[in-house]
């Protein structure tokens, strides 16, 4: 071997595992809570599944089918660059605009339990809203790279990006999800300020934000029943209360460790949407407060990884991946926050899935997907700190 080859192997070597370096704790956490989402997925709809389609595993197998669509886009995603992501941004946008129109086009946009979110292609059916996550936070990333010191220092440049997210939110409410809106809603106005909106616009459009939906709560006549029955269930326990409480005696049988895997009663016909919206109250049945404990501390990791990525991203220099890793924590962190708090009684009922955990499939490619772009902007924080080490491979070479 010469010399320079000897001089070059250790660099080569360096490269390499440079280029193969990915985040193994957050991936790892991702899968532990994917694979945690398939047993109780499994769990929580064995016997509505058979009776609704005499086969008890017909939801774990379309949540299978999910996953592994889900991973295989995400894999797909790892190896774009941002840059794609930042120049197709405003594209991205009026396609997730195009789709929450479709969505409400009667003939195209398909009805489940009074609500109009999906669009039926042959048998797939694709949920808007959840892929509008997606381009709302790209492009309120590029937007603040592109327009920083207006965000921060003029009223135009604050609100323009407001009103597209009002508009968004509109049409989210026509289908209706309530729930989505206000996530969207929130993980916006968070990643405004996070941009460098002053405090004090900050806080007065969050009030407006607040009593906007609030008001919206309160003059829709089922609205206001899923609130007067989130403000006392039991009052009415066998009608508008009926899932909240249920829900609740969920996480009493609980208890610190659970009925075990598989012993959950309230699954059993009692707790509607015991899959989806509910799966974390069967979850607290069947591993109790230290399971339940488990999952929200590995949702927080993944929020905390989110940020620390993000401030690593923004020290650098690299803004729009700093904004787009701020956008993902605080849309997974809120809508998981929102989830869990419906389960135990804190927010009123809202058709929201708890992130890689819930049945759902759009739900589990679009978190996916997003989870992936994390893991590179992890990936290109690392990556950009070794560029010199090409530069001497370089020059080696030529001498």
């Amino acid at each position: 071997m010469s010399w320079q080859q000897k001089t070059l192997a250790p660099q080569a070597s360096q490269i390499n595992r440079v280029m193969g370096h990915y985040d193994f704790w957050l991936i790892s956490v991702v899968l532990f809570l994917i694979l945690l989402g398939l047993v109780f997925v499994a769990s929580s709809s064995i016997t509505i599944a058979d009776r609704m389609y005499a086969d008890p595993l017909y939801y774990f197998w379309r949540q299978v089918i999910a996953v592994v669509l889900g991973l295989g886009l995400g894999y797909v995603v790892l190896n774009i660059p941002l840059l794609v992501w930042q120049r197709l941004s405003t594209y991205l946008l009026l396609l997730g605009i195009f789709l929450l129109i479709l969505v409400i086009v009667p003939g195209i946009g398909r009805e489940v339990n009074g609500s109009m979110r999906w669009i039926s292609f042959g048998g797939i059916s694709l949920q808007g809203s959840e892929l509008a996550k997606i381009f709302i936070i790209t492009y309120l990333a590029a937007y603040l790279v592109r327009h920083s010191e207006k965000v921060r220092n003029s009223f135009a440049g604050f609100i323009r990006p407001v009103a597209i997210v009002i508009l968004l939110a509109a049409l989210l409410l026509l289908q209706p999800d309530y729930g989505a809106a206000v996530v969207l809603f929130a993980t916006a106005l968070g990643m405004l300020f996070m941009g460098g909106v002053p405090l004090g616009r900050f806080f007065v459009w969050l009030f407006t934000a607040i009593m906007t939906l609030a008001c919206l709560a309160i003059i829709s006549p089922y609205r206001l029943q899923r609130l007067t029955s989130f403000i006392d269930p039991w009052q009415d326990p066998f009608n508008s209360g009926f899932q909240l409480t249920q829900a609740l005696i969920a996480f009493g049988r609980g208890d610190w460790f659970g009925v075990g895997l598989g012993g959950s009663v309230q699954k059993l016909f009692y707790l509607p949407e015991a899959h989806t919206d509910f799966i974390f109250a069967v979850l607290a049945e069947e591993l109790g407060l230290v399971g339940s404990v488990l999952v929200i501390v590995l949702f927080f990791f993944i929020i905390w990884r989110s940020f620390i990525i993000a401030h690593i991203a923004e020290q650098a220099g690299k803004q729009f991946a700093a904004y787009m890793a701020y956008g993902i924590g605080l849309l997974i962190g809120i809508q998981a926050f929102v989830n869990i708090g419906v389960n135990m009684g804190l927010f009123p009922t809202k058709g929201l899935t708890l992130p890689l955990v819930s049945y759902g499939g759009n739900s589990m490619v679009c978190s996916c997907i997003l989870l992936a772009i994390l893991v590179r902007i992890e990936f290109e924080n690392h990556t950009s700190n070794h560029r010199q080490i090409p530069e001497a491979v370089t020059s080696y070479a030529a001498a």
